[in-house]
């Protein structure tokens, strides 16, 4: 190829790696040779001349939680713009993915919602550039965090069901450290309002909000609204609701948090607090890019403010 642009090979790679200290018309002579001879770059001997595999791990908290695909939609443009490919591996399924991923010598880590072994992530973090999105869990190795503002998103479904009339409110908490924040803020928004609170234990899946659902909706003195702490629960909540006979909101209305394509699915039709998963995304992309620069920089956490969308799953209590 150099020959047939008649530069040096140096040049050659020069213009390959978009370096600008080349001239036009040179570039555009590599440029010529390179589509003549229908060259594709080598990604292997790429890696291994730059020592950077050009590869990103994704840790997934859950793949079926469609909050995830929004949060991977905000992200993947950001790396796919600075030539990083992800790398995705499920945690789930895998609770030592960051481990895993290390080992691959990936250039980066995102770590996408609550970690299996929040241990593991603060030991990778050490060696590999690292951002957590769309969680609150705290690891002691320099890291980046971004999620959206928890307390103002719980506060704003709280204050609107509290507006329609409700006094006793249920809530299906979740897992994790987001799980604690959000069923913590909803216990204090409640009770400073001088309102009811019942709390049932759970994690984010549906069949929990369904387990946690039917024991809300079971006793004597039932809640009149019930907020689930993420929507697949929710939509466990909603089954359960069913099962009891019970119509929503007519009976008792039902709101979630992520405000993911199944709140707007129309037979859902379910209040929930949009988390803004997509800039959350985008935003840890741009953290991660920084901290691939700089890796010694400051921790530092961005909070995106949240906000609510009203739909039909909620509405005033049934009178008396």
């Amino acid at each position: 190829m150099a020959a047939r642009a008649g530069v040096s090979k140096s040049l050659v790679s020069l213009v390959l790696q978009g370096s600008p200290r080349v001239s036009e018309e040179r570039r555009r002579a590599v440029l010529r040779a390179v589509e003549d001879l229908g060259y594709r770059p080598d990604p292997a001997a790429r890696s291994l001349a730059e020592r950077r595999t050009r590869t990103v791990g994704l840790v997934v908290d859950d793949l079926r939680n469609p909050w995830f695909v929004d949060l991977l939609d905000g992200l993947r443009p950001v790396l796919a713009a600075a030539d990083l490919r992800p790398v995705l591996a499920d945690s789930h399924r895998e609770p030592d993915a960051a481990r895993t991923l290390a080992l691959l010598r990936v250039d980066g880590l995102v770590v996408v919602g609550t970690p299996s072994d929040p241990a593991a992530v603060d030991e990778v973090a050490a060696d590999v550039p690292t951002v957590l999105a769309g969680t609150r869990e705290v690891v002691t190795a320099p890291a980046d965090l971004v999620a959206d503002d928890g307390e103002a998103g719980v506060a704003a479904v709280v204050d609107h069901l509290l507006a329609l009339g409700h006094r006793h409110l249920g809530h299906v908490a979740g897992s994790g450290a987001v799980g604690r924040l959000r069923r913590d803020a909803f216990t204090a928004r409640v009770r400073a309002a001088g309102a009811r609170a019942d709390v049932v234990e759970a994690d984010m899946t549906e069949e929990a909000g369904y387990r946690a659902g039917r024991e809300l909706l079971a006793r004597a003195e039932r809640p009149t609204a019930v907020l689930a702490a993420n929507d697949l629960s929710a939509v466990g909540v909603l089954a359960a609701a069913d099962a009891a006979g019970l119509s929503v909101p007519g009976d008792v209305s039902v709101a979630g948090y992520d405000d993911t394509s199944l709140a707007r699915l129309r037979a859902v039709s379910l209040t929930s607090v949009d988390n803004a998963a997509r800039t959350v995304g985008a935003l840890a992309g741009e953290l991660l890019l920084a901290r691939t620069a700089d890796p010694a920089r400051p921790s530092s956490t961005r909070l995106v403010p949240p906000r609510l969308v009203v739909r039909r799953s909620t509405a005033p209590p049934p009178a008396g």
